[in-house]
């Protein structure tokens, strides 16, 4: 897997705004707030959207820093490629011409963020165990998430199909990676030293290929 394949991933559910959501985006900006609009909410939201599950993912490094967690990292971006590949396949258009590059089946946004919340929401029933506290911040992350879907659909730069295509493959790509660490990868994490050295490399590659395509996509770009 080459950097090429990251930014492949990153371009192929880029973000080019609209001239409506850009303008909305600016004058929130420029007002500081005043007059705001909830359109105006919704599109610096959604806007941001995908700088918070990557804070997301970072906090989960900080807080569990270890082998799980450059797992989950290892999960993050073949969960990206396997969009791209999907999209490559199905071959299917945006509701809205021009609203951004690229096919829009299944979104990536979406399977993005519900690989996150499947992913988290595991880690932390099976840490804690399945109580009332787990199960409400359970459902806070599937609310949240559900919204930022959402205004995939409400932005137009996806449908509704799209957008439940892209939540459904993220879950179960999440459900998938989870049960492959407790089930064989970290028994041989721990038996193995070669399986620790391909982990901590395979993480290195793919956090170096993501760096790469925030640095190309995010920053200098285009949403």
């Amino acid at each position: 897997m080459s950097s090429g394949s990251i930014e492949s991933s990153g371009r192929g559910d880029e973000y080019v705004s609209s001239s409506a959501a850009f303008e909305q985006e600016v004058n929130l900006i420029e007002n500081g707030g005043g007059g705001v609009t909830l359109g105006a909410l919704h599109a610096l939201a959604n806007h941001l959207s995908k700088w918070i599950v990557a804070v997301t993912y970072s906090i989960f490094i900080l807080l569990r820093h270890d082998a799980f967690a450059l797992w989950a990292v290892i999960g993050c971006v073949l969960n990206m490629i396997l969009s791209v590949v999907l999209k490559k396949i199905l071959k299917q258009e945006r509701p809205v011409s021009g609203v951004s590059s690229g096919h829009g089946m299944p979104s990536s946004h979406a399977q993005s963020i519900f690989f996150a919340i499947v992913f988290v929401t595991l880690s932390v029933v099976q840490w804690q165990g399945l109580n009332g506290v787990t199960a409400i911040f359970s459902m806070l992350l599937l609310a949240l998430g559900s919204y930022f879907s959402w205004l995939r659909v409400s932005q137009r730069y996806h449908t509704t199909s799209q957008v439940v295509v892209g939540a459904i493959v993220g879950s179960i790509f999440s459900v998938i990676w989870f049960w492959a660490w407790e089930a064989s990868v970290h028994k041989a994490y721990n038996s193995s030293l070669w399986v620790r050295i391909l982990l901590l490399v395979g993480t290195a590659f793919f956090c170096l290929g993501f760096i790469q395509h925030v640095i190309r996509d995010w920053i200098k770009g285009e949403d």
